[in-house]
């Protein structure tokens, strides 16, 4: 299997992956990595960034129904990379690009962001680091090499890790700091699309959203889940016409865990804080 990983990369890794220099721990890149968008697809269109894209299903789906958009993904297991690689150069797609890293390392780096050093320039604590230095704040370094690159229209956070111990949902990636480096990357007016089939997850993709200063939920009130720890809340929206039935949700689904699907659409400057 790493020998069919490897043939896939050769022949078609120069297509798809944007190469940058490894940073300084295992699937990072390097804080001084340029990476110029624009020139990696060869145009200017708008730009739609998944996290996670695991196999690649959904990227190749949507990459295929929107030729006009750029589609960018964000990768940090190897053999997912691969397999995403296949699907794209199977179906001949031209308009999709993958980055082997870790995203909440690589998104500030690749997208010029504005990174604070003192962590109280970000209320609530550390978080989000390009290098374990700083938080990200939600705006462009307009001194960066890569603050350049367009703003992505959209946001894709599909079935991320649930990490589901309570010990552990302090790794969930979607948190209150991640929506500081979410902000960066999203032109105002972005759309902020999650989705999880875990709903301690969901809920806290819902609270996250609505307590961001940097984030609007469209669907305040909305779809109440009975099973929430606030029944009558709601807050979720419909579920995305655009996202592919992947073997993963089926999954979910046949196991008893149908997904909530959670938008933010991002301000055009942060609530006061």
């Amino acid at each position: 299997m790493a020998k069919d990983y490897d043939d896939v990369l050769e022949y078609h890794g120069g297509t798809y992956i944007i190469y940058a220099d490894e940073g300084p721990a295992t699937a990072t890149i390097s804080p001084d990595a340029v990476i110029d968008l624009n020139e990696e697809f060869g145009r200017e269109a708008p730009l739609v960034v998944e996290i996670g894209p695991g196999n690649g299903e959904q990227l190749t789906h949507a990459a295929a129904a929107h030729p006009e958009w750029n589609f960018l993904a964000f990768e940090a297991w190897h053999p997912g990379v691969a397999k995403c690689v296949g699907n794209f150069a199977r179906a001949g797609l031209e308009n999709v690009r993958i980055i082997e890293a870790d995203v909440a390392q690589a998104l500030p780096i690749v997208f010029g962001l504005e990174v604070a050093h003192d962590e109280r320039a970000v209320q609530g604590g550390s978080g989000v680091g390009v290098d374990g230095t700083g938080v990200a704040t939600g705006r462009v370094d307009a001194s960066h090499p890569n603050a350049g690159n367009p703003r992505a229209h959209e946001l894709w956070t599909f079935f991320p890790d649930p990490w589901r111990k309570a010990r552990h949902h302090k790794r969930r990636l979607v948190s209150d700091l991640f929506t500081y480096t979410a902000a960066g990357v999203l032109e105002p007016g972005g759309i902020w699309r999650m989705a999880t089939d875990w709903e301690n997850y969901a809920w806290q993709m819902r609270d996250v959203i609505e307590d961001s200063a940097w984030f609007d939920n469209p669907h305040l009130g909305e779809r109440p889940d009975p099973d929430d720890r606030e029944p009558e809340r709601g807050g979720f929206a419909p579920r995305y016409e655009g996202r592919l039935l992947t073997h993963f949700e089926e999954r979910g689904h046949n196991a008893g865990r149908p997904p909530h699907d959670i938008v933010g659409i991002r301000r055009p400057e942060p609530l006061a804080e």
